[in-house]
């Protein structure tokens, strides 16, 4: 069995409101971060090693890690420090054809620090997965690219009233984002969270099917059925939970969007 991280979860910061000011998370030495899982599943090819860093732009009505968007919150740990608890893990990790994923939050809100994160595992030949919304500054984030073997991108919508109804922000950055991974033939994995009356219109998902089967390099596309595992936070946090009354979707109405995405010759999960 692994040994307990020695880098544990942080508590819950007060929410900070969406037009703060960021603080300086330039650094390459070390950045925010709120907590790490050791031995995730569900995050890349494999047993992955988890880094959730700190801060977020987007307010997804259906975050499940809000207490990730302070960017004052968390705690700060130096690269030296995680490269040595990866180090740990690096066996099974190697052994399952996993990895390292970096998601948040938001990790390109720490270019720097998440870059050289990965340049390290690159150089102990750890697999790296960069997890992202693509939303953040986009000439800072394209050196992290540099060593991020996967790119799982989450893409909310594609309507984009639906999408700025779901996050609050604008979709634009985010296709910018998805079409420069795909000129560069980037390996990538699509991700959608189904949500019922919120992200399941059928022209909605069409729309984003038929612009991900215009991407080269994905790999396969994920739909992520809605849960509600992270509603205890919004409460502890004091934020309203607008989905509190909205069910997970039900299987057919899953197996109904995957049918969508095949239909455009995509590979779904």
């Amino acid at each position: 069995m692994p040994r307990p991280s020695a880098i544990t979860a942080m508590p819950s910061p007060s929410p900070v409101p969406h037009h703060s000011p960021l603080p300086d998370l330039h650094s390459t030495h070390q950045g925010r971060i709120h907590s790490v899982e050791t031995s995730s599943a569900v995050d890349g090819p494999g047993l992955r090693y988890v880094i959730f860093t700190q801060g977020c732009l987007l307010r997804c009505q259906y975050c499940h890690n809000p207490d990730t968007r302070d960017p004052l919150g968390g705690k700060v740990v130096t690269v030296d420090e995680l490269i040595e608890d990866i180090q740990h893990y690096q066996s099974y990790l190697t052994y399952s054809g996993g990895g390292v994923t970096v998601t948040g939050g938001e990790p390109l809100l720490q270019p720097e620090f998440v870059r050289e994160i990965f340049r390290r595992c690159r150089s102990l030949n750890i697999h790296t997965a960069l997890d992202t919304s693509g939303f953040p500054d986009f000439e800072a984030s394209k050196p992290v690219l540099d060593y991020a073997d996967l790119v799982l991108l989450d893409i909310k919508s594609f309507d984009p009233e639906i999408y700025h109804r779901v996050t609050n922000v604008a979709i634009a950055p985010t296709l910018h984002f998805a079409r420069h991974l795909s000129a560069t033939q980037h390996p990538m994995w699509l991700r959608f969270v189904l949500v019922p009356g919120l992200t399941d219109d059928r022209a909605n998902v069409e729309g984003l099917a038929q612009f991900v089967a215009t991407l080269q390099g994905v790999k396969k596309v994920e739909v992520l059925p809605f849960h509600k595992m992270g509603e205890y936070k919004w409460k502890e946090l004091g934020l309203p939970y607008l989905l509190e009354n909205t069910d997970p979707p039900t299987a057919e109405q899953i197996e109904s969007v995957k049918t969508i995405f095949r239909s455009c010759g995509l590979s779904v999960e």
